[in-house]
């Protein structure tokens, strides 16, 4: 049997789910309480490696190994640019930084390695 939460503001033990929600049908509270296992690993990160595997972090300096090419623009990031103080972020390109000379870009951690 799976014994419900009391309610955290009456402490009342004849509380019910309702969706994804438990209520208090003496105070009229609701709240939602997360899996015990997705509580656990919230400080879990996504862990990003450059071309050659090695774990990339916030503030590495990386170096270009591929000829970019910028879309809407004709000017192109060469190979051997180096970037400083990377800033890692979830989505399709892992790297948000500012290269000297074209400014703010994001980068996917494929086309760089660690220096």
């Amino acid at each position: 049997m799976n014994t419900l939460p009391q309610c955290p503001k009456c402490s009342s033990k004849f509380t019910y789910e309702d969706a994804n929600t438990y209520v208090c049908p003496e105070c009229a509270h609701e709240w939602t309480q997360e899996p015990e296992e997705a509580t656990e690993n919230t400080n879990d990160r996504r862990v990003v490696c450059d071309a050659h595997g090695t774990v990339l972090q916030d503030g590495d300096t990386v170096s270009v190994i591929k000829d970019l090419k910028i879309k809407g623009s004709s000017s192109v990031v060469k190979v051997g640019t180096k970037v400083r103080n990377i800033r890692l972020v979830d989505g399709d390109h892992d790297i948000d930084c500012k290269i000297d000379g074209i400014g703010a870009m994001q980068l996917k951690s494929e086309f760089v390695k660690k220096v």
